[in-house]
């Protein structure tokens, strides 16, 4: 539970970073931060759905 919990604050950190880099206007960034969340987020809701034993 720990895990997804620490999976999810990152998803949050790189949601904030996709907001900064569309501002800025830097699109390689934009990607990759883009990427983390789709990732994290996922291994995130993954993890606490399969610890809380719904699925």
């Amino acid at each position: 539970m720990v895990l997804g919990i620490i999976f999810l604050l990152v998803a949050l950190l790189a949601v904030v970073s996709v907001i900064r880099q569309i501002r800025i206007k830097n699109l390689f960034a934009l990607a990759f931060s883009a990427l983390a969340v789709l990732v994290f987020g996922f291994f995130s809701i993954a993890t606490i759905i399969t610890e809380l034993g719904i699925i």
